[in-house]
């Protein structure tokens, strides 16, 4: 039996690329959460004003991956201490934000967020907060690194987060 999770790390396309190399992760599907506006698109979301955040939702094996390394990955994988903001990817939809499913991964995140708070010189500013509808993006959002390496954002973006992460870069 697989669990899903999801999470806002900034640009869907680093995240995705991040957990689609961990061991135990089933699927990967980038999409919008976190407001307003039902069924939004790309165009609606880069305006910053649909409320939503570029999040990805997981499906993963918890036999081989658990929900508390899924977040130990995230606080790793992107900065949580810069508000609506991740590298040159600046406003609301960038946002960091965990979104939980049940009580238990609640419990998972907050604890997760004040133990890895010794990580950051700054106050992690990653929400928590129930999971709301999951709205997955266009097509060419899926799987965007592995099918557009030689985009200039995954070769100057995401490459080097991988790298430093330790993971296959294809």
């Amino acid at each position: 039996m697989t669990e899903k999770a999801i999470l806002g790390g900034g640009c869907f396309w680093c995240t995705e690329a991040v957990y689609l190399r961990i061991s135990g992760v089933i699927s990967v599907v980038s999409g919008y959460a976190g407001g307003e506006k039902p069924n939004p698109s790309y165009k609606e979301i880069c305006t910053g004003t649909t409320g939503h955040a570029e999040v990805i939702q997981i499906e993963y094996d918890p036999e081989i991956l658990s929900y508390s390394k899924i977040l130990e990955i995230f606080w790793v994988a992107h900065d949580p201490t810069t508000l609506n903001r991740q590298g040159n990817d600046v406003g609301t939809q960038y946002r960091s934000v965990i979104f939980y499913l049940d009580e238990k991964q609640k419990e998972l995140a907050v604890e997760s967020k004040r133990k890895h708070a010794y990580l950051f010189p700054n106050p992690i500013v990653t929400e928590i907060m129930p999971a709301p509808t999951f709205y997955p993006a266009e097509d060419y959002h899926q799987n965007y690194f592995n099918l557009n390496p030689q985009n200039p954002y995954c070769h100057y973006v995401i490459f080097p987060k991988l790298k430093k992460l330790g993971l296959k870069l294809n």
